[in-house]
């Protein structure tokens, strides 16, 4: 099984990325594919609700820029799918919120491309704001069919300074745990997936 970790924060080698290495690195032990993109700092426009993804029906987004149709071919690939994102005035960074109303729309105009895939939200935070952070990205696998494993909390890391999640050892054992739990389920659902009924409308 193949799993991709999306690191959000345009700061490389930072909290965003250590959490989600602590989940990659988790599930390579379980034998899973893994890869790591860094999409924080891309050049990636937000979606102009241009409807082009309901014309084409081609798995492309309309607009052309930098890298949002290699992440996404790569998204439809895996079997799991691992947004990290630091937390930005309570929100997600702006990269992630370009990806993950791009990826939701097109993979609806597509049958529901999404449907059947794990996925995961991963935050770091100083203080507070994470719970919205981490619900934003949440909703786009929700609405996207996906199936979000839970852990033994919310899926968040504190720290400020570059590595300070070093020091947040619940933070990373959540992160351990979270991937104990992505292993799990995608272990159940791997021989049923392809099965799933054709849901209706769109």
């Amino acid at each position: 099984m193949y799993v991709i970790g999306i690191n959000g924060s345009p700061r490389k080698g930072g909290n965003t990325q250590m959490l989600l290495n602590t989940v990659l690195e988790t599930l390579k032990g379980k034998g899973w594919e893994t890869e790591f993109y860094q999409l924080g700092g891309q050049n990636i426009r937000g979606c102009q609700a241009c409807s082009g993804c309901f014309k084409l029906r081609d798995n492309t987004c309309a607009m052309k820029d930098d890298c949002f149709h290699e992440v996404y071919e790569k998204i439809l690939k895996a079997d799991a799918v691992v947004i990290g994102t630091p937390t930005y005035y309570s929100g997600v960074s702006s990269e992630v919120k370009a990806l993950t109303d791009r990826t939701g729309y097109v993979a609806l105009a597509n049958n529901r491309a999404l449907k059947g895939k794990i996925g995961a939200a991963v935050v770091a935070v100083r203080r507070g704001g994470a719970i919205h952070a981490y619900d934003t990205i949440n909703h786009m696998y929700l609405m996207s069919q996906m199936v979000v494993p839970g852990s033994v909390y919310w899926n968040i890391g504190f720290g400020l300074r570059r590595e300070d999640v070093k020091n947040d050892g619940e933070g990373l054992a959540n992160m351990v745990n979270l991937g104990d739990t992505i292993d799990l389920v995608g272990r159940a659902l791997k021989p049923v997936r392809d099965q799933w009924p054709e849901a209706p409308g769109y």
